[in-house]
């Protein structure tokens, strides 16, 4: 744990008493994004798409929060001291901490939020975040209620939070907008509906004003945030943008000042005609086809599932079919991208493609499967309707069937059905679904393998020995230890084969030349509070 984690104070500087009338009056400054696929939610306890987060970071903050750059720092709480031995963390709220109505944030709030991010009645997909705290992982359960969990307000202004065991991720965690404070008496008034316009309290730097189902989300800038002064843009609109071929075109009448992505075929002539615009970032991210193992062939066919892996060519796939600069993906967790983390690498990685062609060729005939076998599966791969994600799949479908006899089926579906789909594991075989890193840390790929955990567990994988050692990566203190732990936990789940790696995202996307202060980051988050517009 670092000193910088140990203690943390934040200077207030605003000026007593600010009121949005006190500023002299000027031309609203509007910012219009793209976020592809429409929203399922925004409640900050359920989201779990990057675009629901993009939309709740804007609305809400927790104890924590994100800076310009992508890294954790200080939100709604002005201090957070860590005990010595890493388990208790205590935070003091900041004096002028508000909701949208004007009311302050209160220690009952941020105590009611975390209970509420727990509580299986919220249907939370990171309700597992609660795992570290005291009785988390048992509310979770339904096996104590949420009035037991491990955190207390200690005053109006003073919380404290009780870990079962230093975790040196908690910090990043907090960072993250599922662990968003919402206010206890308006989410008690309106219930789920706390989150339509006009009911919304927010406790971050705009509010929404207007929702529009497949159109837009309009988040107008809230007077009461604590650092209300040093927000330059007035309105926020979140544009659903479901096609990326016409988003392009948006962005290039004027109708957007930032895209969610940019379609493959255009990436060249982004680069050579609109260089100020284009912005490629590396992020801590990797796309795969989730393999369905609660359901046969695909649970009771490891020699199969590594047959449609090896057939799959990811330098193909990320350089040709994705784009030029783009990472295959061999492991999970991108490698080079924690440091300390050696991404453990299958030995077939090195193998060429003829050679790994000829492997699966001899797992197929092992399994039983082609001639004078078993009928070859058909499987259905399911993506969200999306031209990139489309080209991702024609192509895998075209190698398996040249190298396998292997027919595959598509299935495009749009994005929050997909969404939908992947959490109740209702897929019929293959989903092709990518992971954006929550914190820079191999646990937050590596949880969605735990057995325990619902809903981001896409494959249904179950391997007692990697949740085991898992569970050991939580109570090592060594650092280089954890890593260790945590990079064997992969190698044995990459073995085992749940799911089919494509690529590390590089997100290509264009922001107009006036949008000033998006800085690329790993986490691939914008919050808009620290963007202007050129005048």
């Amino acid at each position: 744990m670092t000193p910088f984690f140990r203690r943390l104070a934040l200077a207030v500087t605003l000026t007593a008493g600010f009121t949005a009338a006190a500023l002299p009056a000027l031309a609203e400054t509007t910012i219009r994004r793209g976020i592809g696929s429409a929203p399922r939610t925004i409640d900050p306890h359920r989201s779990d798409l990057v675009q629901e987060g993009w939309i709740d970071i804007d609305m809400f903050e927790g104890l924590l929060s994100l800076d310009a750059k992508g890294q954790t720092r200080l939100a709604l709480a002005a201090a957070m001291d860590i005990s010595p031995d890493g388990t208790v963390y205590t935070f003091t709220l900041r004096e002028d901490a508000k909701f949208s109505d004007g009311s302050p944030v209160t220690a009952g709030d941020v105590v009611f939020s975390f209970q509420r991010l727990a509580d299986p009645k919220t249907l939370s997909p990171y309700a597992y975040f609660a795992w570290p705290i005291v009785n988390g992982r048992e509310i979770t359960a339904g096996e104590k209620p949420p009035s037991s969990l491990g955190i207390e307000a200690v005053d109006p202004r003073t919380v404290r939070i009780t870990l079962i065991e230093p975790t040196g991720y908690f910090a990043g965690q907090l960072s993250h907008s599922s662990m968003s404070v919402v206010k206890k008496a308006n989410v008690e008034q309106y219930g789920d509906a706390f989150i339509q316009p006009g009911k919304m309290v927010a406790s971050g730097p705009y509010v929404l004003v207007e929702a529009v189902p497949q159109g837009h989300f309009k988040l107008a800038k809230n007077p009461h945030y604590y650092d209300a002064a040093q927000v330059r843009i007035d309105t926020v609109y979140h544009v659903v943008t479901e096609s990326a071929d016409t988003e392009f075109k948006q962005f290039r009448a004027g109708e957007l000042d930032a895209t969610y992505t940019l379609p493959v075929t255009q990436h060249e002539f982004a680069q050579k005609n609109l260089p100020e615009a284009f912005r490629p970032t590396e992020v801590f991210s990797t796309y795969q086809f989730w393999i369905n193992m609660t359901k046969e062939p695909w649970k009771s066919e490891p020699k199969l599932r590594l047959a449609l892996l090896l057939a799959a060519d990811t330098t193909v796939l990320a350089e040709k079919v994705v784009g030029a600069g783009t990472r295959p993906a061999f492991t999970f967790v991108p490698p080079d991208s924690v440091p300390g983390y050696t991404s453990p690498v299958p030995d077939w990685a090195s193998l060429s493609s003829a050679e790994r062609d000829a492997m699966a060729k001899k797992l197929i005939a092992e399994a039983g499967y082609g001639p004078g076998g078993k009928p070859l599966p058909k499987p259905e791969l399911l993506f969200s309707t999306n031209e990139n994600n489309r080209r991702i799949a024609i192509a895998i479908a075209a190698m398996w069937k040249q190298k396998l006899g292997v027919e595959a089926v598509l299935n495009n579906q749009e994005g929050r059905v997909v969404a939908s789909t992947a959490d109740d594991k209702a897929y019929k075989d293959m989903l092709f679904f990518g992971w954006n890193g929550d914190y820079l840390d191999p646990v937050t790929f590596l949880k969605l393998l735990r057995s325990d955990v619902a809903k981001q567990n896409y494959a249904g994988y179950r391997n007692p020995e990697f949740d085991r050692l898992v569970d050991l990566s939580n109570v090592e203190t060594d650092p280089a230890k954890r890593l260790a732990l945590l990079a064997q936990a992969e190698a044995l789940a990459l073995r085992d084969v749940p799911m089919i790696m494509t690529h590390h995202l590089t997100r290509r996307r264009l922001v107009a030349p006036r949008v000033l202060n998006w800085n690329p980051n790993p986490r691939d988050y914008y919050p808009t509070r620290y963007l202007d517009i050129a005048k």
